[in-house]
């Protein structure tokens, strides 16, 4: 049994692509994990594309305006899917990866806008979040805080391929925190 009121010494970094923002009628598409400690070194990590029906993929899409300025090329991503994992077998490859790097220590998950993530991962992965603690890392959260009472932001490019983007996560944590460091000199 997990440990609800142990002390976290990792974080799980999740990053997920989908049709849209909607975990009730999109997909996921794409995923990555990262494993981490509390300094960001990587212990594991895991990446896949999900395969999902074509017809379904380009109606959500269609129906999304972000789409439209997706920055790589979106028929070759969707193509790609077609030889993506079962997104039965991608929750449990994960669900594994959980099990052996957390065992009864609790996985919290870490990003940005990482709640809407977990929305997804709840609805389409439920095994999955039942391993993943109540609790959540979430960087758009400092960036508010940093942006709105310190005025300092950080410049991130829009790649929106999901472990490109974890690192730009975790680039974000440590672009606060450094900032957090100097202030305290």
């Amino acid at each position: 049994m997990i440990n609800k009121k142990a002390i976290p010494t990792k974080l799980l970094w999740v990053d997920l692509e989908m049709t849209g923002l909607d975990a009730q009628k999109d997909v996921i598409l794409e995923v990555a994990v990262e494993i981490t400690d509390m300094n960001f070194k990587t212990l594991a990590s895991y990446e896949a594309c999900v395969r999902q029906d074509r017809d379904v993929v380009i109606d959500r899409m269609q129906k999304n305006i972000w789409w439209k300025d997706f920055p790589i090329n979106r028929d070759s991503f969707i193509d790609k899917l077609a030889d993506g994992k079962d997104p039965h077998d991608v929750e449990q490859e994960i669900i594994a990866l959980v099990e052996e790097h957390f065992e009864n220590e609790p996985a919290i998950l870490a990003g940005n806008s990482i709640h809407n993530d977990r929305n997804f991962i709840k609805q389409w992965w439920p095994a999955l979040d039942l391993k993943l603690h109540y609790r959540m890392l979430d960087v758009s959260s400092l960036k508010i805080l940093m942006q709105g009472k310190y005025g300092v932001d950080f410049e991130k490019k829009e790649v929106h391929r999901a472990f490109d983007d974890i690192q730009a996560s975790i680039a974000e944590l440590q672009h606060y925190l450094t900032w957090f460091g100097e202030q305290g000199q």
